[in-house]
């Protein structure tokens, strides 16, 4: 293949992984082969009222050169609200070009639905369904770091300078691991406003022992440069082919920003094949949630109900 179509194939799979990530139990693989999946969408209530399946076809030049294929599957979808959410879809993918924009269509169609919930809509006459993904909150942690004392929000209002001589440390956080077949998964993560702050943080993190000894320390940063309206941003795979930058497109397709995260992985002596990668991304993508760099599906899903809501009482409301 040449070396574009390489890449493109690269992104997919990186996209695909990061949603996976995300979804959880809410995405399948159609078929891998073909490069077919699907995604259930509902508006997040505890009953849900409206539900969607979104089944994409990504084809070879997909994202730089070619659309997905898609299909909205609903059996309340039809005529005007069908042609309504298509024309939504690819406005977004005009807005996008070149751009990897599966999430972007998913959140979408979330907002949709949860607009529907919120409004005085009949409710589709199907039959309700309601799946949630569960996610693990054991109380055991490998490590249990104690931070310094520093407030870690007060550190993401400005960007310091790099000629700033005595650097304090940030934060250190620690999320829940994960195990599969001997192998362990943990994800430390701390704010970060330079690229000397980055090399602190990972400095003190080589101090542990348990950490120094990882079989990978995988790892990926974004710092956002107000001045020049840009972001910093960098990854390592310690070892870990293409890990740090599958890191780093979860954390560029979240949007999170001054922010550095580490996965360390000790090898138990089972090869995991492609699941390793999806570990990674959950661990990242867990502690990012802890630590309220990004909501939850259902929070976010929730509150963007919620604005809705608002506004529209706010039209509502009469004028004095």
């Amino acid at each position: 293949m040449a070396a574009s179509d390489t890449e493109r194939a690269q992104q997919q799979i990186d996209e695909i992984e990061a949603l996976s990530s995300i979804y959880g139990e809410d995405w399948c693989v159609v078929d891998e082969d073909e490069k077919i999946y699907c995604i259930k969408i509902n508006d997040c209530l505890d009953q849900p009222k409206w539900t969607l399946c979104l089944q994409v076809i990504l084809p070879p030049g997909y994202p730089t050169a070619e659309p997905p294929i898609y299909q909205l599957n609903a059996p309340w979808l039809q005529g005007q609200d069908y042609m309504e959410l298509a024309n939504v879809l690819e406005e977004i993918y005009v807005q996008n070009l070149g751009e990897s924009i599966l999430y972007l269509w998913v959140e979408k169609i979330r907002e949709v639905l949860i607009e529907k919930a919120q409004s005085s809509d009949p409710e589709p006459d199907i039959k309700k369904t309601s799946e949630e993904v569960d996610e693990d909150d054991g109380d055991d942690f490998l490590l249990d770091y104690q931070p310094v004392q520093e407030d870690p929000i007060k550190m993401l209002n400005y960007i310091t300078s790099e000629s700033q001589e005595d650097e304090e440390l940030p934060s250190i956080h620690h999320g829940n691991p994960i195990t599969d077949r001997r192998s362990t998964f943990q994800a430390h993560l701390a704010p970060v406003v330079t690229p000397r702050q980055v090399k602190r943080v990972l400095e003190k993190l080589y101090e542990n022992k348990k950490i120094a000894s990882a079989t990978h320390n995988i790892y990926a940063y974004r710092i956002y440069c107000e001045d020049k309206q840009t972001f910093l941003q960098d990854c390592e795979d310690d070892g870990e082919t293409a890990a740090g930058g599958r890191l780093l497109h979860l954390m560029q397709i979240l949007n999170v920003h001054n922010v550095l995260v580490v996965v360390s992985r000790w090898y138990g002596g089972i090869l995991l094949g492609p699941d390793r990668f999806k570990h990674i991304n959950n661990c990242a993508r867990n502690v990012l949630v802890e630590y309220n760099y990004i909501p939850s599906v259902e929070e976010s899903s929730k509150q963007a109900g919620k604005s809705k809501k608002i506004r529209k009482d706010n039209k509502k409301r009469p004028e004095h």
